[in-house]
């Protein structure tokens, strides 16, 4: 992991449907950046196999509560630090399952930048259902968490296509392209403006699990010779991006902070205490 120094600090919050590998993605990468120790994920895999879920190993460094590793599903944001070249990044891991919809709502609400990560397996049209209430239908997460991030004011967008090594995606360029495509047509429906989402939005195809386009280019996947993209529509400077890292280190940045504006607050809860 980069040293720190006196980076500028940003938040990123990894959001998108259960189970569309958000913490074992999130786990994997500081894992690589040096911020999980050999030893610490040893004893992570250890208890991964003791609970028979062997394939949550790098989620388990995220997903800290009993209840979330027995079910296999986060339940709460958790925070954790590391650090790219340039930037000092919080990341916020947010659950995925709908019943936990108000603790995601708590960790994007905190972020400059956004993951939303969509699964390349069969659980892809799943997770960007539109549902339907009165019909009993219901909404991916993939879906309403593109929605929420956009409606909090989080204007930095990246997406990963993950889970790229399933057996139905098999590192297959096809499939990329038509997971590339319909979450593009998915965004522009919930909010974000079509011009945004074809040249700021970079899509990128990864392995959370394997590792595959995080830090390094996979070689697995040949086909893939990364995207340019853009801050903002009206900017012409255009930044390549081929894994997540470049993603994160090149392309995103500090939104600017409006200090002269009035205050925005979330809130979470009220109380009534009497006396007071």
């Amino acid at each position: 992991m980069a040293a720190t120094g006196e980076k500028t600090h940003m938040s990123i919050v990894i959001c998108g449907h259960v189970d569309s590998g958000k913490s074992t993605t999130t786990g994997r990468l500081l894992f690589e950046l040096g911020g999980v120790s050999e030893r610490e994920m040893e004893k992570l895999k250890a208890e991964a196999d003791r609970l028979g879920k062997s394939s949550f190993a790098f989620a388990f460094y995220m997903d800290r509560q009993k209840e979330e590793r027995e079910r296999g599903v986060t339940i709460a944001c958790t925070t954790k630090e590391f650090f790219t070249e340039t930037w000092h990044y919080t990341v916020i891991d947010a659950p995925g399952h709908r019943d936990f919809i108000k603790n995601m709502i708590t960790g994007a609400s905190q972020a400059d930048v956004a993951l939303l990560m969509v699964p390349a397996d069969g659980n892809f049209g799943t997770a960007i259902a539109r549902g339907n209430h009165k019909a009993g239908e219901i909404q991916g997460q993939t879906r309403q968490h593109a929605r929420l991030i956009n409606l909090l004011g989080v204007k930095q967008l990246i997406v990963g296509v993950n889970k790229m090594d399933s057996d139905v995606a098999g590192y297959k360029e096809a499939r990329y392209t038509e997971i590339r495509d319909e979450m593009k047509n998915m965004l522009g429906r919930v909010g974000w403006k079509k011009d945004f989402v074809e040249k700021c939005v970079p899509i990128l195809p990864i392995s959370g699990w394997c590792g595959d386009n995080l830090i390094k280019k996979s070689d697995k996947m040949a086909w893939w010779k990364g995207m340019d993209v853009q801050r903002t529509v009206k900017e012409t400077e255009k930044f390549h991006v081929d894994t997540l890292y470049d993603a994160l280190e090149k392309f995103a940045t500090v939104p600017a902070r409006v200090v002269d504006a009035p205050m925005r607050v979330p809130l979470s809860g009220i109380y009534k205490i009497k006396g007071v």
